[in-house]
């Protein structure tokens, strides 16, 4: 299975941001990335419906041939996880907000999350707050409407910023000095984010440790791409096909190829 493709899907485009790092770290293992577009956000989405999309997505990766999937999405990551590793057989990586980096990284003992509000309730978040509290506190934030910003491509424009101030402002004033990225999405706001806290806030993205993550249990598993492999990529939107080829396209910076994944196939 060397040579098969790793999957990875989101809600919608935010998990292009785990795909780049798992380029970085993998550059010799062909990617499948399905967006869920035409159901984002998952944010307020109920648990049920995100275990049955998260499990009909990686069914479909999975008859693509995938030998792991990757879980870009820490939405189904809260509500699906434990489900997609009880129903398949490959490995299963999934991000999560990097709580424990934080709490160990924070100079003025608070730490601040950006979420969607199923995830900052959700009990895989809770559980790692109270593993590895911030000596200050944790500070929880919802972003209402930041997903759909970046599912526009909208990554700059002055409704954005507005959105970014009114969500990051509250946890500067809490005196966070390190934030967590706790939606794949809030990965391709980053400057904005970063600019509007100040150059004494850290802003973390988990996407990193994912792509190490994916290494290590390939390596184990004996399945590392071969370093001679000629990568290949596929896109799946279940959203609008043109809307999709744009943003996909403007967020990994070169055109691709979009197909649309039908609801008969999931």
């Amino acid at each position: 299975m060397s040579s098969s493709p790793v999957g990875v899907f989101d809600s919608g485009v935010g998990g292009l941001s785990v795909l780049q790092e798992i380029r970085r770290e993998l550059p010799h293992e062909s990617l499948r990335y399905v967006a869920d577009s035409g159901h984002a956000p998952y944010g307020d989405r109920p648990a049920a419906f995100i275990q049955a999309r998260a499990v009909a997505i990686t069914r479909v990766l999975v008859g693509e041939g995938a030998k792991a999937v990757v879980v870009a999405c820490n939405t189904a990551t809260g509500a699906a996880v434990d489900v997609l590793r009880r129903t398949f057989t490959i490995p299963i990586v999934a991000i999560e907000p990097a709580v424990k980096p934080a709490a160990a990284a924070t100079r003025s003992g608070v730490v601040g999350v950006l979420a969607t509000s199923v995830t900052l309730s959700s009990t895989n978040l809770l559980r790692l707050v109270g593993q590895y509290p911030a000596p200050g506190g944790t500070v929880m934030q919802a972003c209402p409407g930041l997903v759909e910003q970046v599912e526009q491509g909208d990554l700059d424009s002055p409704a954005t910023r507005a959105l970014v101030e009114r969500f990051v402002a509250p946890l500067v004033a809490k005196g966070a000095d390190t934030i967590v990225l706790g939606c794949t999405h809030y990965a391709f706001l980053k400057p904005v984010i970063q600019e509007v806290a100040g150059p004494g806030v850290s802003v973390i993205d988990p996407a990193p440790a994912v792509a190490r993550e994916l290494r290590r249990r390939l390596a184990a598993a004996s399945m590392l791409a071969p370093e001679d492999a000629v990568p290949s990529e596929g896109y799946w939107t279940t959203g609008d096909i043109g809307q999709g080829r744009r943003v996909i396209s403007q967020l990994l910076g070169r055109p691709v190829s979009v197909a649309v994944l039908s609801e008969g196939r999931i």
